[in-house]
């Protein structure tokens, strides 16, 4: 199910608010709980109902083998025991992982590098699969090392499927989520914490369908037909898909964090203004936190961190953004974007003093044109594909009129050109490139110049012209769901 659809916001929401504080309301918190569990596996029932057996597995298998390495720690004689047990755990998590992603890419490059003809499985990859594996993964670990407490089955399903971070994240720890659904005080409905999330939710649907799939429908038309575009349009499509990127997985982190205020659980951020960032240090602050946090805590320390001096450190880093490669994909596009982005980090670390001392202008525009030259191998479906992009920018042509009207003409949204047509700019002669301009003028603004929603949640306060904003903004989304469009980081 998605957040930018009529049965989400229409029927599933109203009734999972109504039915868990209900049973709340009479003091009948285990079967709020239940009832908030029941319909997290709906909406992930929702996409294919083939997946539900996939995540309901994976709940039972690790919470038994989280209540076995329970029931072993604490006795130094079975502490052996114990690591076998979460080694086991995790070794079969990642292998369901790795059957459902990157399977068929193995044997794809078996057939290539033997001239073999092995059949490939075409398997369909269960939504949200990185993350909830990785999420429970981190689990089994801190049982591990005694630092999780004694939960319940139903408080630990509960931590694992809450439908809002289900899907694409955030990667949520036990100690962020549990504790709050065992919170007496959050069981009652709370209308300041509602009103923050509608806000929340508001800012975040309008931010993906007003404006990431508005960029996203011509980051579609680019690719379909990239070998024809001229070097001006491949670079138009590539910022648009970087406006696009930003634009649906912030929607989405603000829609998840203000679907969980409703039920007054705080989801930790994930995304904080990254576009901001002065260097690819900062960026890494800011974009997929989560994920950062834990490739950090369960990759690089382990691997020794930077206890080991400059050159293991800078292997161990590189190490992380090689695996968060191959975590966002299964393609040796991914591979080479988690390179370039480890390969730069080293860079980065090295010479920061350096970079510090210079304008910070200069530093920000450099990360952002090396995200957006990375972007080529994020989006592109092979590394055929990608070189010729990258070809095609250097060689092309930048002329203006080189940019297809096919391209201009998927940024005429209903609602702006009936403005243009108001005001007669239909007839100028560029008349056709306004909306595109002015679309990219605006997301820059924002993304540059705004406050994100996280920063306006810590001071909100409802008002009347706010909740006025609000209600445009939701009616605006809801009036603007034409099609059905995932998340991107639905395919991660």
């Amino acid at each position: 199910m998605l957040f930018n659809s009529y049965i989400f916001i229409l029927l599933f929401l109203p009734l999972t608010l109504t039915g868990y504080f209900a049973c709340n309301a009479k003091g009948r918190y285990a079967w709020g709980k239940l009832w908030l569990l029941a319909m997290s596996l709906w909406f992930y029932a929702w996409f294919n109902i083939r997946y539900l057996p996939v995540i309901t597995g994976s709940i039972l298998g690790n919470y038994l083998l989280y209540r076995l390495i329970l029931g072993e720690r604490g006795r130094p004689e079975r502490k052996r025991r114990c690591l076998y047990l979460t080694a086991a755990g995790s070794a079969a998590n990642l292998g369901v992982l790795f059957y459902y992603k990157y399977f068929d890419f193995f044997l794809e490059n078996l057939n290539a590098l033997f001239h073999a003809d092995l059949a490939l499985q075409h398997l369909v990859l269960p939504l949200g699969i990185s993350f909830f594996t990785f999420q429970q993964v981190g689990f089994l670990v801190d049982t591990y090392r005694e630092e999780t407490g004694n939960y319940s089955f139903l408080d630990y399903a509960l931590f694992v499927s809450f439908f809002p971070q289900l899907i694409a994240g955030p990667i949520v720890t036990y100690d962020e989520m549990i504790t709050q659904f065992q919170d007496p005080s959050r069981k009652g409905f709370q209308a300041e914490n509602a009103s923050k999330g509608i806000y929340a939710f508001a800012c975040g649907l309008a931010k993906k369908v007003l404006i990431a799939d508005v960029f996203g429908r011509a980051v579609s038309w680019g690719f379909a037909r990239i070998e024809e575009l001229s070097a001006l349009t491949l670079l138009l499509v590539i910022v648009s898909y970087m406006v696009q990127l930003y634009f649906d997985f912030s929607g989405y982190c603000d829609m998840a964090r203000g679907t969980g205020f409703l039920f007054n659980i705080t989801i930790p951020v994930n995304f904080n203004s990254p576009y901001k960032a002065v260097n690819l240090i900062d960026f890494w602050k800011r974009w997929h936190i989560t994920l950062s946090r834990f490739l950090t805590k369960y990759v690089y320390i382990p691997l020794g961190g930077n206890r080991k001096g400059k050159r293991r450190a800078d292997l161990n880093v590189f190490m992380v953004y090689l695996l968060s490669g191959i975590w966002h994909g299964a393609g040796w596009t991914f591979l080479c974007w988690g390179v370039l982005h480890g390969a730069v980090y080293i860079l980065t670390k090295r010479f920061l003093p350096a970079l510090e001392k210079l304008p910070a202008a200069l530093t920000w525009l450099g990360t952002m044109v090396f995200f957006l030259f990375s972007l080529i191998f994020f989006r592109a479906e092979s590394m055929g594909q990608a070189l010729f992009i990258l070809k095609g920018l250097v060689s092309g042509s930048y002329a203006p009129g080189s940019v297809p009207a096919g391209f201009l003409e998927q940024f005429q949204t209903p609602e702006f050109f009936y403005c243009l047509k108001l005001l007669h700019l239909t007839g100028l002669p560029q008349s056709a490139y306004i909306l595109p301009l002015a679309y990219l003028a605006a997301a820059w603004l924002i993304l540059l110049c705004c406050k994100n929603v996280n920063e306006k949640i810590e001071r909100f306060r409802p008002t009347r012209l706010r909740a006025l904003g609000v209600s445009v903004l939701l009616l605006w989304s809801v009036f603007s769901f034409s099609e059905v469009s995932a998340f991107l980081y639905f395919n991660f």
